[in-house]
């Protein structure tokens, strides 16, 4: 049970990573997370599918979701259309896409080799329970991810990402085309969705293409649990207390099912979750700038 909730916690952690980088760094409202997810899990089942390697499956299911971010990027920039109906449009689109790819509503995975199956066999010495093995690969490539845009947003193109965000006049009194960096901020954000549910596919040995309702709204909740247990402003912490806020995120879920009457309940305890955090984070500013 509690290998599960972490195991979740994690993949959904990299669900959140890309939440967080375009919500909270380039302060831009990106709904086409709710269409790339469900991209990324079609485009590896169609990989695992037709015999591509996981490695190179890995790679197309980025680039597939980092597309699909330059394009509401580019939809927002060229046509100067507002960013939330930029990602709506680019997530309306990538419904009918997702549907293509898979040619049908759900496809299984349950006789597929996966890296999990793969991963299991190849730790079956340590431990044999499933469910352990996936929560240490899971530790390791969140680990790897962390290192990773750790050291990426120390680079002057992830500072100027930073400063994009904070303000994007002093972006451009430096020269730089804050176009560009929308476009590579959300071409990140959503290439990390995309594997974010390449690794949900793999872990329910399936595909639906409904998966991607809603995920932008557990994406927020992670930032937003992790922004109250953990206050920082390095970027390590920032991203870490991210990972933090899905895993304690998917345990409240799974502590509230008995409150839960239909299995859909989650999303409106999710909506009245964050109607908490909002209006305990509004109270906590209101008593600190009142001393």
């Amino acid at each position: 049970m509690i290998e599960g909730i972490l195991v979740e916690g994690l993949i959904y952690g990299i669900l959140a990573l890309g939440v967080f980088i375009t919500f909270r760094i380039l302060d831009f409202p990106d709904l086409t997370v709710d269409g790339s997810f469900p991209l990324g899990a079609a485009v590896m089942v169609k990989c695992l599918l037709t015999g591509i390697p996981l490695w190179i499956s890995f790679i197309i299911v980025f680039i597939c979701g980092g597309i699909a971010g330059s394009i509401t990027a580019i939809i927002h920039n060229k046509l100067k259309v507002p960013s939330l109906l930029a990602s709506i449009l680019t997530m309306l689109m990538l419904y009918s896409i997702n549907m293509r790819i898979l040619k049908a509503p759900f496809v299984s995975l349950n006789k597929i080799s996966t890296l999990l199956t793969k991963f299991s066999t190849l730790i079956t010495p340590v431990t044999t329970d499933r469910a352990v093995s996936y929560l240490l690969i899971f530790i390791l490539i969140v680990t790897v991810l962390i290192i990773i845009l750790n050291n990426f947003f120390h680079t002057d193109l992830g500072l100027a990402l930073g400063a994009l965000g904070d303000n994007e006049q002093m972006i451009i009194s430096q020269g730089m085309n804050p176009e560009h960096l929308k476009i590579i901020g959300l071409a990140l954000s959503n290439g990390l969705v995309a594997i974010a549910g390449s690794f949900i596919a793999q872990y329910q040995k399936f595909s639906d293409i409904n998966m991607g309702i809603g995920v932008v709204i557990i994406g927020l909740a992670s930032v937003m649990i992790g922004e109250l247990v953990v206050k920082s402003n390095k970027i390590i912490f920032l991203l870490s207390r991210v990972i933090l806020g899905a895993i304690i995120y998917r345990g409240i879920l799974f502590l509230s099912r008995p409150l839960l009457i239909y299995p859909t309940d989650h999303k409106l305890f999710t909506g009245i979750l964050i109607i908490i955090i909002l209006a305990v984070t509004a109270l906590k500013k209101k008593g600190s700038s009142n001393g």
